[in-house]
């Protein structure tokens, strides 16, 4: 090998090493990019909360200065119920508390409670219709809190936009406190009067079948018993009496019994229809006063009777 190709090889070497070194140590890295993530800033958003319908406890007064509101509660009734849902909140309490306070304090006021009910619900019970009903059970609410019976009366009406809530009606209830004058006051004294010698003339009967204990009234008998309630409410030691009469068929001491048990019965339905228990009398004459022949299948049905009346 000549010196010539000798040298020639080194340099060829050289170069190819060089080129080598360059390409693999000494390139450039190839340029990463990466992208930029976008950040959105999250903004919180309150949750959507169904706003509950509310019908605030109400007591106001025509013309006068009593005002009691408690916003966010009520005194409610379950959809064709005729007795309030329990408990009543403290607040509602309290208003009526400061309400016989008023009313004791006033005795030439009153306060009218009308029940309100929609047409399409349901009842069976012994007052005119269900709007009465709700507001003889808060009337005996008062009642029982201090408010004298006598300064209160109870209405009824259909009320088709009555707040309902699920299977709740929310306050179906007025309370108005009015001022009863003098000729007022006369007025409804002869209305009583008047009352009490048309129930005396013409008694509520309520008739029974053998061994049946159950009762059904007309709308006539249901006036006569709301009738009866609002007199016992007014009069000062008033009391109505329940008589059972049954038929002569059986022996005595059974049929004294059986009237005893048809008027308890009656008794026990007029408490649950709003009467006070202490204000209602109940006893038997059995067979003793029959009104028609028990020689007769249509006799004996009518002296199976309970009578009510008014002492």
């Amino acid at each position: 090998m000549s010196k010539t190709m000798y040298l020639l090889g080194i340099i060829l070497t050289i170069i190819l090493g060089t080129f080598l070194q360059y390409s693999f140590c000494c390139s450039a890295p190839e340029e990463t990019i990466v992208e930029e993530e976008k950040i959105t800033e999250k903004i919180p958003v309150a949750p959507v909360v169904e706003e509950t319908p509310v019908n605030a406890f109400t007591i106001s007064e025509n013309g006068g200065d009593f005002s009691y509101t408690v916003a966010q509660d009520n005194i409610n009734f379950a959809l064709s119920g005729e007795t309030h849902l329990e408990p009543v909140k403290t607040e509602v309490d309290t208003g009526i508390l400061k309400l016989a306070s008023y009313l004791n304090d006033n005795p030439n006021k009153v306060i009218n409670i009308t029940g309100y009910y929609k047409s399409s619900e349901n009842y069976s019970g012994a007052l005119p219709n269900l709007g009465v009903a709700r507001a003889t059970d808060v009337k005996n609410y008062l009642v029982a809190k201090g408010v004298n019976s006598k300064q209160i009366n109870t209405f009824g009406e259909i009320k088709e936009d009555v707040l309902l809530r699920d299977t709740t009606i929310i306050g179906p209830l007025s309370l108005v406190v009015e001022t009863d004058n003098e000729a007022d006051k006369e007025a409804a004294a002869e209305e009583l009067e008047d009352m009490a010698a048309r129930i005396k003339a013409d008694p509520l009967v309520l008739y029974f079948n053998t061994n049946e204990s159950e009762i059904n009234l007309s709308a006539e008998q249901r006036q006569k018993v709301a009738d009866i309630s609002r007199y016992l409410d007014k009069v000062e030691g008033a009391t109505c009496l329940v008589v059972g009469h049954t038929d002569s068929v059986g022996r005595l001491t059974s049929n004294m019994k059986l009237g005893q048990e048809r008027a308890d019965f009656a008794k026990e339905y007029l408490i649950q229809n709003g009467i006070a228990a202490a204000k209602i009398e109940a006893s038997s004459r059995g067979p003793k006063d029959p009104i028609a022949s028990n020689n007769t299948k249509e006799g004996q049905a009518k002296n199976r009777r309970t009578v009510i009346t008014l002492k």
